[in-house]
């Protein structure tokens, strides 16, 4: 398969991409191998961001993640990207939109 950017992919395509890096993640963590699962799983995010509506997300606010930990204040998006501060920590973070967390309205 020709490396296809997530940018450029479908809706559709976008759902394959997810489901299949969730399957090898599963192979590879039934086979201990945790670096490789660790891989998988950042990819599944990544692909998740780009099934997001960026303008979702506001500089200056604070947003839960995923991991239920942790918190991400966004300085400005570039993309389907957060640059922003993890627990309020001082190093400038990027981080994929689909790890944050939006509240239903």
């Amino acid at each position: 398969m020709d490396e296809k950017r997530f940018s450029d992919m479908s809706e559709y395509e976008l759902h394959t991409v997810i489901r299949q890096f969730n399957e090898k993640a599963k192979k590879a963590e039934q086979l201990g191998m945790m670096n490789e699962y660790a891989v998988y799983e950042r990819k599944v995010w990544m692909a998740k961001a780009y099934l997001l509506d960026p303008k979702q997300f506001e500089p200056g606010k604070t947003y839960q993640m995923f991991d239920e930990e942790s918190t991400f204040q966004i300085s400005y998006l570039n993309g389907h990207f957060a640059w922003g501060y993890r627990n309020d920590q001082a190093n400038l973070d990027a981080v994929p939109i689909s790890l944050l967390k939006v509240e239903s309205k």
